[in-house]
């Protein structure tokens, strides 16, 4: 499979029908390990215009097709938390993910955000862990394995 770092074919955009990203968010939760990451997972996917309400739900487009996701699901008016980052496998290891959470980081901002948050397993994502410090979150608590991060935006 050819991994070339091509981003002029990949794009981010704000996903107005929520059927359109279910699908991803469905792939990433029956990825093995990562079922603590899905506390009340059905009542988010019930209604996920509702839960992200205040928030946004992003859409990675590669070439046309469905390739990633992330969500902003907001706190309260100064805090959001970063959700459901996801990439599918055959298009991982392009830069795919940095470029979803740049998206996200600037539609944080954009809707009026000072702080994201969000937890991670860095057991089961050790690349996306990674990926998060390198960028600047910085870790806030650990428990059971499960890291919570933040980065400030202002």
């Amino acid at each position: 499979m050819n991994k070339q770092k091509n981003h002029t074919e990949f794009s981010v955009e704000v996903c107005r029908e929520p059927e359109t990203v279910k699908e991803l968010f469905l792939e990433y939760s029956r990825i093995k390990g990562a079922e603590g990451c899905f506390v009340s997972f059905d009542r988010e996917i019930a209604d996920l215009n509702a839960f992200y309400e205040g928030g946004a739900m992003l859409l990675g487009r590669c070439g046309g097709v469905q390739a990633a996701s992330i969500a902003i699901r907001r706190i309260d008016g100064k805090t959001c938390e970063a959700k459901r980052l996801y990439i599918r496998p055959e298009y991982r290891g392009r830069g795919y993910a940095r470029i979803m959470l740049n998206a996200m980081l600037d539609k944080a901002r954009e809707l009026g955000f000072e702080e994201v948050t969000f937890t991670t397993r860095p057991d089961v994502m050790r690349i996306g862990y990674e990926l998060y410090k390198r960028m600047g979150f910085q870790e806030t608590g650990e428990d059971d394995g499960v890291v919570a991060m933040r980065m400030r935006l202002t």
